[in-house]
C-alpha cells in the first residue's frame, strides 16, 4: 500500500511542481510567491522519495510513514493553497503560513519516528 502512495504522492509532486512553473508562472511572479511554491514542491518531492523508500524497508516505524504523509499534506499543502488562493483572488492569505509549521512538525517527527525503527543491517 506505501509503495503505491509513494508513487502517487511523487507524480502529484512533480505535477504541482509543472503547474507552478507554467501554468501559475505570472501569477506566483506577480505575487512574489515563487519561492513559496518552489519549497513547497521541494518538500514535497523530497519526501515523496522518502515514503518510497520506506515503502521498501520493512523495519521501518510505521509511524514515520504517516508522520511523513501527514507533514506533505499539512507542509506543502499550505503552501500551495495559499499561492494558489492568491493566484485565484489576488488576496495574500498570509494566515495559512500559521499552518505550515505544524506540517514541518510533523515532518520532524516522522524523520524522528525512523530513529526508532529497525536498523535495515539488523
Amino acid at each position: 500500500m506505501w509503495f503505491k502512495i509513494a508513487a502517487i504522492v511523487g507524480a502529484l509532486a512533480v505535477a504541482l511542481g509543472a503547474f507552478g512553473a507554467h501554468g501559475l508562472e505570472a501569477s506566483l511572479q506577480a505575487g512574489a510567491l515563487t519561492e513559496t511554491w518552489n519549497t513547497a514542491a521541494k518538500y514535497h518531492l523530497i519526501h515523496a522519495v522518502v515514503l518510497l523508500v520506506l515503502a521498501t524497508w520493512p523495519g521501518a516505524n510505521p509511524w514515520s510513514n504517516r508522520l511523513i504523509l501527514t507533514g506533505i499534506g499539512i507542509f506543502s499543502g499550505s503552501l500551495y493553497l495559499m499561492c494558489l488562493l492568491h493566484a485565484w483572488t489576488g488576496v495574500k492569505y498570509g494566515i495559512l503560513g500559521a499552518i505550515t509549521p505544524i506540517g514541518g512538525l510533523c515532518l520532524i517527527a516522522g524523520w524522528l519516528a525512523l530513529f526508532f525503527s529497525q536498523s535495515p543491517q539488523q
